[in-house]
């Protein structure tokens, strides 16, 4: 905005005319000052070339500017970025100290980026530089690493040989879809490694892939592997136990668990019965224990040939019972129930105008047997069904009947559902069975115990949040880049924002939690609340409405640079990310 002086003004400042700057700054110093001290500029830098011809602006700033920018506008695409940029130039250069133009960040030079980040040489170190960096600046733990999968989907053709596959997808199965597998650090939930793959991807072949590259990120012994039913197949614990590591995951209710699983069940059963089962707590949020669990555990041995040797790695089996899993599992029984109830009673509805009935007794029971099977009630429900039969005598041929005239009798049947029934016993004696579940560990007694076990599993959520901030906060689906080098890129820049985010929101629940303090004024919903847990999305929501001010004159010099203040909690939230001086380079003169 250019602003005419008056004649008083002009003598006073010998100025004719101010021009007027004004930049929305918000949340954008303090992620980029947090990637700055995760070193992520300095390590894009390092394994990413420079060109001859590229432009002055290196590909760690490149990134660093664009990560900012989808973290705080929830924006992936390419298309939108250079007209940010347009307008954050000024703010931009002082943070980073280059020299910032918009076509830094166009289309093609952002595109060329992604390549980059795609190539698996270039993307596994600098992954596991920042691993290395992160985990020694910020002092994080490195006991427990767990691992999960999500889909991505898109609006995508699928292609011979392209990233974007139809599969087994929990979002939307019409679509095509990525796989991206993520080891993640806990407890902050930190991505550690990610492997992007195309859709139709079996999971359990993705976790040696995930745990090779933990063991080259962290380089020590004795991690504990925490993952879903899938990671659990012999060949993925044999590979952890072999490798020096140890696992945690649950069984799946197939092959040879599906047949030991009813006894361990009745041993159950019977330990109940006279009160040997070990009772398992947590701790709530208010300090006090509360009952989750109970379970048993026994010891048992695994075998796999390794080269000429056969290899023996003992193991224990948690069968835990849970209430609240038992109760969810009743609930979802008596659904089932009621539905299969309503189906097979439809299926023999009253004579009628467009009422097809049945008229073969062994559709009437293949009928009855698939919804049985299907809604999984087989021997819970009884079916009573009747034949019905009616004669019928008409003359043969047209015209009028007469004593004389041939007649015809026909006989119809039809099979009708007179009572649909549950089997109360039966339903009862499978209630009765209901909330055991059996995990796997090769950690001894001595180093994660039977509670210690179950209430770390439980903890799973934690590498869940990594996939609802990329699907959430961050947007990645649907992805809007079409080329598989693009998607692999992206999906890895936007790993690295979801890093930025946990370490933000680690670092400060950490602090509050060592000084027992807590942040209030996070909430706009209720001004007085104050927490210690304080998530990401709200602290840097917090940041909002900070902007900066450049007055110039007409050839560019800077009259005055006001920023606005921060409020005490925005210090705060500084002062215990380090951050101490992430908008003081904005500076205010005049």
């Amino acid at each position: 905005m250019i602003a005419t002086l008056s004649n008083e003004t002009e003598q006073i400042l010998g100025i004719t005319a101010l021009v007027v700057i004004t930049e929305r700054i918000d949340d954008v110093a303090l992620l980029i000052a947090q990637m700055i001290r995760m070193g992520l500029p300095k390590v894009l830098d390092k394994y990413i070339p420079k060109g001859r011809s590229q432009r002055a602006l290196s590909w760690g700033w490149t990134a660093t500017i664009w990560l900012a920018y989808i973290l705080t506008e929830g924006d992936h695409r390419k298309v939108s970025v250079e007209h940010y940029i347009s307008g954050m130039r000024k703010t931009l250069s002082r943070l980073t100290g280059q020299k910032i133009e918009a076509l830094d960040f166009s289309d093609d030079r952002l595109a060329h980026l992604l390549k980059h980040l795609s190539k698996n040489k270039i993307w596994n170190a600098v992954e596991r530089d920042l691993d290395k960096d992160c985990i020694e600046i910020y002092q994080l733990p490195t006991k427990v690493v767990r691992c999960d999968m999500t889909t991505v989907s898109g609006f995508h053709a699928v292609q011979d040989g392209g990233l974007m596959q139809f599969g087994n997808s929990k979002d939307d199965p019409t679509r095509p879809q990525i796989k991206l597998a993520v080891a993640s650090l806990d407890p902050m939930g930190m991505p550690l490694a990610i492997e992007v793959v195309s859709g139709e991807h079996a999971d359990d072949t993705l976790y040696v892939r995930l745990i090779d590259r933990v063991n080259i990120a962290l380089n020590k012994l004795g991690l504990l592997f925490v993952g879903d039913c899938k990671m659990s197949s012999l060949a993925n614990r044999m590979h952890i136990a072999l490798g020096g590591h140890f696992y945690l995951s649950p069984l799946p209710n197939t092959g040879c668990t599906a047949q030991d699983m009813p006894e361990w069940i009745n041993k159950g059963l019977d330990k109940a019965k006279d009160g040997s089962l070990e009772p398992l707590f947590r701790e709530n949020e208010l300090g006090e224990k509360v009952l989750i669990a109970t379970a048993y555990e026994f010891e048992r041995t695994q075998q796999q040939q390794v080269g000429e040797e056969i290899v023996t790695v003992p193991e224990r089996v948690l069968v835990v019972h849970s209430p609240a899993h038992a109760e969810r599992q009743s609930r979802g029984l008596e659904k089932r129930l009621d539905t299969a109830q309503k189906q097979i009673e439809a299926l023999t509805p009253k004579v009628g105008r467009g009422k097809r009935q049945i008229v073969e007794e062994e559709k009437l029971t293949a009928a009855i047997a698939k919804i049985l099977k299907t809604q999984r009630v087989e021997g819970l429900l009884k079916v009573d069904y009747e034949k019905q039969s009616k004669t019928q005598t008409r003359y043969v041929g047209k015209g009028r009947g007469s004593s004389n005239r041939e007649q015809r009798t026909t006989e119809k049947i039809r099979y009708q559902i007179t009572a649909v029934q549950r089997n109360d016993t039966a339903i009862v004696a499978a209630k009765q069975r209901f909330g055991w579940k059996a995990f796997v560990t090769n950690a001894a007694k001595s180093a994660l115990s039977l509670n210690d076990a179950v209430v770390c599993y439980r903890k799973e959520y934690r590498v869940e949040r990594i996939f609802n901030r990329l699907k959430s906060r961050l947007n990645i689906a649907p992805l809007f880049v079409k080329r598989n080098d693009q998607i692999k890129g992206l999906n890895h820049l936007l790993t690295l924002g979801v890093r930025v985010l946990t370490l933000i929101e680690f670092v400060i629940r950490r602090s509050l939690q060592n000084d027992k303090a807590k942040l209030p004024d996070l909430h706009p919903e209720n001004h007085s609340k104050e927490t210690d847990k304080p998530t990401a999305e709200r602290i840097l929501k917090a940041f909002d409405g900070i902007t900066l001010t450049i007055i110039q004159d007409a050839v560019g010099n800077e009259v005055l640079r006001w920023l606005s203040p921060l409020t005490a909690v925005q210090q705060a939230i500084l002062n215990r990310l380090g951050l101490e001086g992430a908008y003081g380079a904005l500076g205010n003169s005049g």
